[in-house]
């Protein structure tokens, strides 16, 4: 087996202690201050009426909020993906694992991404693959194995070509990726999203998803987590520190890229991630296009200071979204669609 791919759980290991200890933000803003919402004075509500309900995949969540991508594929991480599925599960809300492929390659971590199923049975769940693995060996069978192994709703591709490319062990042929990703949507049992990691997704890149049969785009855009950064800190040849700095930047912020999905087909979902902190955020996202809103290095640091931690968060974040819909006069989240404008200046 080629020993970069034995290596991968001491990867993961070390992507995880980089965002727990370091600096890994984007300097630049995903955008929300540029966001108003409507206020409406005389809301004409209940308070206790609004209602965050949003079904997706035809499972109807308590709030529109994913605890994103993060964890998952060595033995340190377990623990991280077993206290956020229960979380998962005690909020109803949506939960995505890391990548997978660290899995398919050692079997005997696949209880590191299992568990999440075992402690939330009924959640909305998506298991996930790097699309560059499509170009190295990975096909449709990965891919089930992947969704079968966590009993998932959907299938995340991530897409991360900076990543790859700043990473030693990166790999870095994206060549000729839509037309497989095309046959996978035809062949898999369950959706097909796809999501960056950091970096944004524009209308034209998810326009050409969408046609192809994707059925969810997660920008995952500019200001939150900088996998530049992460990377930066793993370098120890000090040009390479320097290639990583230069990118730390890179990408379209999470606002522009919401922004510029109008021309997305109605049934796909559109998740708006990267750079969120607060339910206001979630807010502003639904308001202006998104379905799901996806939290992750949030989480996850949350996650480490204890489970009390992590629910006290999640419950904040909630109760934010639903003061913002209540104060626009939004008893649901259809009617909170729409009500937005630019900030002045």
């Amino acid at each position: 087996m080629d020993d970069q791919v034995t290596k991968i759980p001491n990867r993961k290991d070390e992507h995880l202690r980089i965002c727990l200890e370091e600096n890994v933000r984007s300097n630049r803003s995903a955008g929300f201050e540029k966001i108003e919402l409507s206020v409406n004075a005389l809301p004409g509500l209940d308070f206790d009426s609004v209602d965050t309900s949003k079904v997706i995949f035809g499972k109807r969540l308590a709030a529109p909020v994913l605890i994103s991508s993060m964890t998952g594929g060595s033995g340190k991480t377990k623990h991280f993906n077993q206290m956020l599925a229960r979380a998962a599960k005690e909020f109803n809300i949506a939960m995505a694992v890391g990548s997978q492929r660290a899995a398919i390659v050692h079997p005997e971590l696949e209880d590191t991404f299992r568990i999440v199923r075992r402690e939330a049975p009924g959640a909305l769940l998506f298991a996930n693959l790097g699309a560059v693995q499509l170009n190295y060996g990975f096909g449709v069978d990965e891919c089930k194995r992947a969704v079968d192994m966590l009993e998932a709703d959907g299938l995340y591709l991530h897409l991360n070509a900076l990543q790859e490319v700043l990473q030693p062990e990166g790999d870095r042929n994206f060549n000729e990726l839509l037309p497989k990703i095309e046959n996978l949507t035809k062949q898999l049992h369950v959706p097909v999203l796809v999501k960056e990691v950091g970096c944004g997704i524009s209308g034209q890149t998810a326009r050409r998803l969408a046609d192809a049969g994707v059925l969810g785009i997660d920008v995952a855009g500019l200001g939150g987590t900088s996998w530049a950064a992460v990377e930066m800190h793993r370098q120890a040849d000090p040009m390479r520190k320097n290639v990583c700095r230069t990118f730390i930047d890179w990408g379209i912020p999470t606002v522009d890229c919401i922004r510029s999905m109008h021309n997305l087909p109605g049934e796909v979902l559109l998740i708006s991630s990267g750079g969120l902190e607060t339910g206001l955020d979630i807010a502003k996202s639904i308001a202006v296009a998104a379905d799901l809103a996806g939290f992750a290095l949030k989480f996850i640091r949350a996650a480490n200071e204890g489970e009390v931690k992590l629910h006290q968060t999640i419950e904040q974040l909630i109760l934010e979204l639903k003061i913002a819909m209540f104060c626009s006069g939004s008893k649901t989240l259809e009617q909170l669609t729409g009500k937005w404008h630019l900030a002045e200046g």
